[in-house]
């Protein structure tokens, strides 16, 4: 299987390393791997948003309105 490095935001590897401690990956691989195909396969059903098709008044506050909340 093909390696790949990344760089994430430090609130995205703790939300990982708490699944990871609560049981739901058997460890950082398997979430980040589960994690990334979900996301593909999401995006590839809704895909690519618009800019157009984007609601301006969730842009700077977050999916639900505030500031630092999102829904996935």
């Amino acid at each position: 299987m093909p390696k790949v490095e990344i760089t994430i935001p430090e609130h995205l590897e703790m939300q990982i390393a708490q699944m990871v401690e609560q049981g739901e990956f058997v460890n950082r691989e398997e979430a980040i791997e589960d994690l990334l195909s979900t996301g593909l396969k999401a995006y590839k059903t809704s895909g690519p948003m618009d800019d157009d098709d984007r609601d301006p008044g969730l842009e700077d506050e977050g999916m639900m309105g505030h500031e630092d909340e999102y829904v996935f």
